[in-house]
């Protein structure tokens, strides 16, 4: 008899066989000869009481055979003389759809305008230690993407849209550590994804496909029955399907677009700042104690709170993790996090922020004096992110204020430690972002400090802006093809698009538009 149950063991016990199969006799209620084995299915943390628990979801074996899942198998051939795919950007979506294109019989070409993730590193030590940016080369742009310095984490609501165990898998075929494939919230490690890219990348290499770096697309429109594309203002290529898979930063590319008469739409985004506090003060919260057990891994959080009708809510929880310079262009204050895979920096942080309605564009368009188009969105994300680098005294030592005093409207006399390398500007967070977005969160951190009093310290410190949670313009595609609306053999992608939110989502949209451009291409 096969049967699944549901048992919790106490955190040292977590990777304990021997206890763990004690429970699972316990809960069954039958001698240890007659259970034949077990799997761990499913894995969670619950902190609803004093004592913290671990909860798995078991599958049993009872008087029969242990069957062990079958593994994913992914079927690469050589594509070196297949059919030509362009793919454009090297993130999660571009990558996935890369591979999953090889396994279909074509070949992928995948332009990159960044750089690998070992020459991307000096880079990003520029920004960190000398707050230069370069506008190819930075958080944002390179092999992997955003998602390569950007935590790792693989949790997803876009179960509908395709197999999040297929992505999981994929990424452990390339180095990631099995255990994704049962935490409830996997998480890779901002140290270990570099390596999982590169591998990725070397497995399309082997197959024949191509991966060009310092290639930037600087022009895309249609030519005959095909799409043409120019590359560092000078190269033309000419392809009868092209992948968009850009990512939420990549501005240019809606301006192309926008330039050549290819419909895109603004929507609507989130903006708002990082907030930081002391990991043990997160621990204590979340796991009811005065010092974490050594078993149970940095506590996180996830808040939602209304304020007059504006949702306010946490984003991309970074726990014992960093946060980072994401700016793209010089003259702007961009901020993300980041976790390695311990999670064993001494600070938490998390994105805060509101959501930006078509109603604020409307005002902002009219105080502003911007034009109404499918930009404004865009222009209002870089107003605010120019305000931050002016506050920051025209550097990128972002913003920074008390988290009390943000919400008491005080200056702060200075600023605790952090974990921001470029370093802080001690600022009226206020005077950065849009009076509507600092009200709102500041209503919701009253909120949140009369449910979790330990949350609401001036030890923990609001840094602006965090302005790049998504892309606020939208690529119309088809919802069968695909494919652009009116640009046949188009295939708006990922994040950038509109139609992802996370390296998982974007990955199973990369691999879903990839099926999409092989029936595109087969007659």
């Amino acid at each position: 008899m096969i049967k699944e149950i549901q048992v919790k063991v106490l955190p040292i016990d977590w990777q304990n066989e021997a206890a763990i199969r004690f429970k699972v006799l316990q809960h069954l209620g039958v001698k240890s000869d007659q259970l034949n084995g077990f799997i761990i299915r499913r894995r969670s943390i619950d902190a609803r009481q004093k004592q913290v628990y671990y909860n798995l979801v078991i599958t049993c074996f009872i008087e029969q055979k242990t069957e062990l899942p079958i593994p994913y198998s992914f079927d690469y051939s050589n594509v070196s003389s297949k059919k030509e795919v362009a793919i454009i950007g090297a993130g999660p979506a571009g990558l996935f759809a890369a591979l999953r294109l090889i396994e279909l019989g074509f070949k992928p070409i995948v332009f990159e305008r960044g750089k690998d993730v070992r020459a991307r590193r000096r880079d990003l030590a520029a920004i960190n230690k000398s707050g230069i940016v370069n506008p190819e080369s930075n958080y944002c742009f390179g092999e992997g993407g955003a998602g390569t310095y950007s935590d790792g984490k693989l949790y997803t609501r876009s179960t509908k849209r395709g197999s999040v165990e297929r992505i999981l898998n994929r990424f452990v075929e390339f180095g990631a550590d099995a255990d994704i494939l049962i935490n409830t919230h996997p998480h890779i490690g901002t140290n270990k994804l570099p390596h999982i890219i590169s591998a990725m990348r070397e497995r399309i290499l082997a197959c024949g496909g191509e991966v060009i770096f310092d290639s930037k697309i600087t022009d895309l429109n249609q030519k005959d029955k095909a799409i043409e594309l120019v590359i560092n203002h000078s190269q033309k290529l000419t392809f009868e399907a092209v992948l968009l898979a850009t990512g939420h930063s990549a501005r240019d590319i809606y301006e192309i677009l926008n330039k050549n008469n290819i419909p895109i739409e603004r929507k609507p985004f989130a903006l708002g700042v990082r907030v930081e506090h002391p990991q043990s003060i997160i621990d204590q919260q979340q796991y009811h104690c005065e010092t974490r057990d050594e078993h149970l891994p940095a506590a996180s959080y996830s808040l939602v709170e209304q304020v007059q009708g504006r949702g306010v809510f946490s984003f991309c929880m970074c726990p014992g993790g960093i946060i980072a310079p994401a700016a793209t262009a010089p003259g702007e204050v961009v901020v993300n996090g980041w976790s390695p895979s311990k999670r064993n920096n001494a600070f938490a942080n998390s994105g805060f922020v509101t959501q930006i309605e078509e109603a604020d564009y409307y005002k902002f368009i009219k105080q502003s004096g911007t034009a109404d188009d499918a930009l404004t969105g865009l222009r209002f994300q870089a107003m605010v992110e120019r305000n931050a680098f002016r506050a920051a005294n025209n550097s990128i030592k972002a913003p920074a204020q008390r988290l009390v005093d943000f919400v008491n409207n005080m200056s702060s006399k200075d600023l605790p430690d952090n974990s921001y390398l470029p370093g802080l500007t001690p600022s009226n967070i206020s005077e950065v972002l849009p009076e509507f977005v600092h009200q709102a969160l500041r209503g919701a951190l009253k909120q949140i400090g009369k449910k979790m009093k330990q949350y609401y310290t001036n030890e923990a410190l609001m840094v602006a802006t965090e302005s790049r949670t998504s892309s606020p313009v939208r690529i119309p595609r088809d919802a069968t093809s695909l494919q652009h609306t009116t640009l046949a053999g188009l295939f708006p992608c990922g994040e950038g698009a509109g139609y992802a939110g996370g390296i998982v989502s974007a990955a199973i949209d990369g691999e879903n538009c990839a099926n999409a451009i092989s029936v595109y291409l087969k007659p």
